[in-house]
């Protein structure tokens, strides 16, 4: 049998020099408030965040990457 590369989304926050990693701009934003991030939930997923182009601030970076898992075989 073949085995199929799981992929994920993962949005990366870089906050006061801690990092943290989640699977949506959602869930960092139920994580983090607007006045933590400088940057409330509408505003961040409208901005387009991709590999090459994350958001910045004074208060943080985001950025999206890939997760890469172990092939999944049956």
């Amino acid at each position: 049998m073949e085995a199929n590369k799981q992929e994920r989304t993962v949005i990366h926050l870089e906050l006061n020099g801690e990092h943290y990693y989640f699977g949506s701009v959602k869930a960092l934003c139920d994580n983090f408030s607007k006045e933590q991030i400088g940057i409330g939930y509408k505003s961040l997923a409208n901005y387009g965040i991709t590999a090459d182009k994350p958001y910045r601030n004074k208060y943080c970076t985001v950025r999206k990457g890939v997760l890469i898992t172990a092939p999944k075989t049956e």
